[in-house]
């Protein structure tokens, strides 16, 4: 199994030296020519290229692993799956629905694994929260409430809810199992204007659900995690510390008394989620299985994301 790398930059490296270390790397292409000189020396039984184009009829690449700009994900993943390739797309798979779509459908065609890069999919911490709420540890869910803040790279192209958000909501989506009912999306763009540094995205589901967004690159302090309120108890995963803690409280409905049974760390530690992720990719190409973060899912992100343009609500 052959995997070409296609943009080598902040994350693509990552992307690189993981698949060089599943064994599965053959070729990297990178514009840069100082990156590429780095990287050969790291990686000597690797082909670099500067252009993708050599790559579309090459019959060894088994498939390509897609990590350049968001703007070029589109005609990069089209080309390769005309070319009858399976693509890996890093997050956001494109930056429209109609893309998305257009991928996903081309995909299917031509029987094809489409991959996205919704890397919080394979935290194994993520997994567990969904097996608690399946098994009923916290009753009833209510609420999900989920933070991604840091003093970040800033962008000038994505604002900070398409650079942030998509892993939030895509793990979103996966526990909730519905598609919103209306989106509502709150911002403020200090350094770039249209360019949001700062956004809270509030999603209702036709359940009755409520979920409750908080993305930003301009903040003093680094916070990443879920919190899932529910009739019977609450969860908590604190993605810094990968803790995951059962919290065995709850407000009684017909008294409104509190009751406290305590709390529990249910899990803690992961392996490396990129190396889960890029074994799920390996693992789809050999057994033809549709990915967990396959198209359509990838869709339906993209689909909440252009819904949540600033300052409008639309059901």
């Amino acid at each position: 199994m052959s995997i070409a790398v296609i943009g080598a930059g902040n994350w693509g490296r990552n992307l690189v030296r993981t698949l060089a270390e599943l064994g599965a790397l053959s070729h990297v292409v990178e514009a840069s020519a100082e990156r590429r000189a780095d990287l050969a020396a790291k990686y000597p039984g690797v082909i670099f290229l500067d252009s993708h184009e050599p790559l579309l009829d090459e019959p060894a690449v088994t498939a390509v692993a897609i990590a350049t700009p968001v703007p070029t994900h589109h005609a990069l993943a089209r080309a390769f799956l005309e070319a009858d390739r399976d693509v890996f797309v890093e997050k956001p798979i494109t930056l429209t629905t109609h893309e998305a779509e257009d991928l996903t459908a081309l995909a299917e065609q031509r029987g094809r694994i489409l991959m996205a890069g919704h890397l919080l999919l394979y935290q194994p911490a993520v997994a567990k929260v969904a097996a608690l709420i399946a098994d009923g540890a916290i009753g009833r869910p209510f609420t999900y409430h989920l933070e991604r803040l840091k003093l970040g790279r800033a962008r000038s192209v994505e604002d900070v809810l398409w650079s942030f958000g998509v892993h939030d909501i895509a793990v979103l989506l996966h526990l909730v199992g519905e598609t919103p009912a209306q989106v509502v999306r709150t911002g403020h763009s200090g350094l770039n204007a249209g360019i949001d540094d700062d956004a809270y995205l509030h999603l209702t589901f036709p359940s009755g659900v409520q979920a409750h967004l908080h993305n930003s690159w301009l903040w003093p302090i680094d916070r990443r995690g879920l919190t899932v309120i529910g009739s019977d108890g609450m969860i908590v995963y604190d993605e810094k510390a990968q803790t995951l803690t059962l919290h065995r409280k709850r407000i009684h409905p017909a008294t409104l008394e509190s009751a406290d049974a305590g709390e529990e760390i249910v899990f803690q530690g992961a392996p490396q989620p990129l190396e889960l992720e890029m074994r799920h990719f390996l693992d789809c190409i050999a057994t033809r299985q549709s990915p967990l973060s396959d198209g359509r899912s990838a869709v339906e992100v993209i689909r909440v994301l252009e819904r949540a343009a600033v300052g409008r609500s639309q059901p």
